[in-house]
């Protein structure tokens, strides 16, 4: 495992970071959830990524009982907080200081830890002046609740104003947590420039697009039993925009690519989102145990200019990359 540091902070964090979004306290069993966490710490992993909103709380639940009895000063724990949790009452989600506050001392304890290294705004909160969001930051930080605070999916502007006003506020903003791989590249124009000047990075989520990086499906083909797309609970819809036959033929010329360097195809593109100088870590998830170990092999793997190259004539006409495309609800979802 290799290691990188995150924005202009002295925290090094690992470069394939474990995530468990779609996994942890939905689609697979607590034995099996704890034994991808156990993998991901053999294959060299010390850094582990949720959210208070992942299965409505459980997934923090699992993690933290998956981590039970490993050196807390040897792990970077980050999650995140803005989505509606519990019974979705009317101040259960969003950037508001009372949320905030509350959704700290519940992840917390079921993470079952004094701190967080990363506290993390899952949204852009339009309802919530932002020094307000600020400051409850702030004071968790000075609370010791949390190390440092980041941001998902929020915009290149949202971004410059946050940071100035952390600054002023004597803590630090060093990440950004948003979707980024070879098909999704929407942070490249505004976020990814903007958070180079200010020093921040990028933990990216999705790197190998739910799967379909994979090349696991096939144009013309129906979707194989057990994957993503068949799941109704919550990945079919986060993968169904992926699955138009021009783009899964695309990803198909990706397969000599990665065969000529002798990495499978997630591999491949979980190198090629770290090949980005701003990318402090790919968030990689697992239904089983050897999935985490194989993804976590990508890590040093080195792509030169001329594979790059070759990657973007592959995907020609089928990539995003419109900044406009990063968005946060305008009303909270509760």
């Amino acid at each position: 495992m290799e290691f990188r540091y995150l924005g202009n902070s002295g925290l090094k964090i690992s470069e394939i970071t474990y995530g468990n979004w779609l996994t942890h306290g939905s689609q697979v069993e607590n034995e099996i959830a704890t034994k991808c966490v156990h993998a991901a710490l053999d294959a060299g992993i010390t850094s582990f990524d949720t959210a208070d909103v992942y299965a409505n709380t459980k997934a923090e639940s699992v993690l933290g009982e998956a981590l039970k009895g490993q050196r807390r000063e040897s792990l970077e724990i980050f999650t995140k907080v803005y989505w509606p949790t519990g019974p979705r009452g009317h101040n259960d989600c969003g950037l508001s200081r009372k949320h905030i506050m509350e959704s700290i001392n519940g992840s917390l304890s079921r993470l079952q830890t004094d701190y967080v290294d990363l506290y993390q705004a899952h949204r852009y909160d339009y309802e919530t002046p932002l020094e307000e969001t600020m400051q409850a930051f702030a004071d968790v930080v000075r609370a010791g609740k949390a190390l440092y605070i980041g941001v998902s999916e929020w915009t290149a502007e949202q971004i410059r104003t946050a940071h100035g006003m952390a600054k002023d506020l004597g803590i630090q903003l060093i990440s950004s947590q948003p979707q980024y791989n070879m098909l999704w590249r929407v942070i490249e124009p505004e976020v990814v420039p903007t958070c180079q000047e200010l020093g921040i990075s990028q933990i990216v989520w999705s790197p190998i697009a739910q799967g379909v990086l994979t090349g696991k499906y096939k144009p013309g083909q129906p979707l194989p039993e057990g994957s993503r797309a068949t799941d109704e609970s919550g990945g079919a819809k986060a993968v169904a925009g992926l699955l138009e036959d021009e783009t899964l033929e695309a990803v198909a010329k990706l397969e000599p690519i990665a065969q000529e360097l002798n990495l499978t195809m997630a591999q491949l593109a979980i190198a090629w989102v770290l090949a980005n100088d701003n990318v402090a870590a790919a968030l990689v998830g697992a239904s089983r145990p050897e999935q985490i170990t194989s993804n976590a092999e990508a890590a040093g793997a080195k792509l030169e200019a001329d594979v790059l190259a070759k990657i973007d004539d592959a995907l020609a006409g089928v990539v995003k990359n419109d900044p406009t495309l990063t968005v946060s609800p305008e009303t909270r979802p509760c």
